[in-house]
Order: structure tokens, then sequence, then C-alpha cells
């Protein structure tokens, strides 16, 4: 994806989901891209922005650090 930069990686998806509304409440259009094996829980979910959105995105999710903090049930 051109443009596109990954700011965030995680294994848990409703973690990343969780950052992509936060950055859509602040205008800042982002995409989730899963990289999990659909047969076995492994993989990443990725992340990401416009690269000229990214210096931006990852100060907000930075400064909603606490509120972001989700456990991974499994």
């Amino acid at each position: 994806m051109n443009g596109w930069t990954v700011i965030y990686t995680d294994a848990f998806p409703p973690a990343v989901e969780l950052r992509r509304a936060v950055l859509d409440e602040h205008q800042i259009p982002a995409v989730v891209l899963n990289k999990r094996d659909s047969s076995y829980l492994f993989g990443f979910v990725e992340l990401l922005v416009q690269e000229a959105d990214a210096e931006r995105a990852k100060a907000i999710l930075g400064a909603n650090k606490e509120e972001l903090s989700i456990d991974d049930p499994s």
C-alpha cells in the first residue's frame, strides 16, 4: 500500500480496532490489515495510516495510552 505506513501492530484484533476508532474520532483515516492465519491463531493485525498523518497519529495514541489498555483474554 503506497503512501501508507504501519503505526501499530498487535496479535489481539480488538486492540487494533480500538486504536483505529480513536484515530477516526480525530479525522485521521486508518486501515486495519489482518495478517492472522484463519485456521490457527497466530499472526498479527496492523494499523496503517497515511505517511503524512503518521506522527500525529502516534502522538494521539500515545496521549491516550491508558485509555487504550485492554487485556487479551487468550
